[in-house]
Parts: structure tokens; C-alpha cells; sequence
């Protein structure tokens, strides 16, 4: 982790509880646009999502970590832009952002 991260506290990898892998993995691919590979060690599936230029982080297969909540439509931020709460396709609730609504 650098400095600046450590630092300012920031998010630099995140461990996405998931039930099933490959939709996850689908999911995440086409959202973030980047590659997510699947990996397995020592008979363990999971899913890491590309780092190479930045943040990242794994989609871990645990059903009992799913957390369900319903998501929101589009709204403002104000000057910081817009953002959307939705529920990926596990059911855990995550937030996009964007500098427009569009």
C-alpha cells in the first residue's frame, strides 16, 4: 500500500462476499470494465479483479455474508456528481458514482 493510501485512509482492496462465482464474475466484469479472473488455491474458488492501475480486491464465494438491501434510483451529490445505489447480482449494495447523470 503507499503512503498516500495509507495516508488518507483509502479503499485499496475489498473482499466481495458472493453465492455464485461466475454470475459475480460476469457482474463485475461488465460494470467496472476490466478483466476478472478466476483463481483457485488450495480448492478454493474466488475471483480477483484486475489491480494492475489501481484499487481491486476478490469475489469470495460466502453465501452467509451476502448482505440484500433494495437499490435506489439515480441521484444528486451536489458539485461531487451523481450516484446510483444498486445491488449487484449477489444482493449486496454498493454505490456508482459518476460525474454526470447520464
Amino acid at each position: 500500500m503507499s503512503d498516500f493510501n495509507a495516508e488518507h485512509n483509502r479503499v485499496v482492496w475489498l473482499d466481495i462476499p458472493v453465492v455464485d462465482l461466475d454470475r459475480a464474475v460476469a457482474f463485475y466484469g461488465g460494470v467496472l470494465g476490466c478483466e476478472v479472473s478466476v483463481e483457485t488455491m488450495q480448492e478454493i474458488r474466488f475471483a480477483v479483479i484486475a489491480h494492475e492501475q489501481g484499487n481491486g480486491g476478490c469475489l469470495v464465494v460466502n453465501p452467509d455474508e451476502v448482505a440484500a438491501d433494495r437499490g435506489m434510483p439515480v441521484h444528486s451529490l451536489g458539485p461531487h456528481g451523481f450516484r446510483a445505489l444498486v445491488r449487484d447480482s449477489e444482493g449486496n449494495r454498493l454505490a456508482l458514482h459518476a460525474s454526470n447523470d447520464t
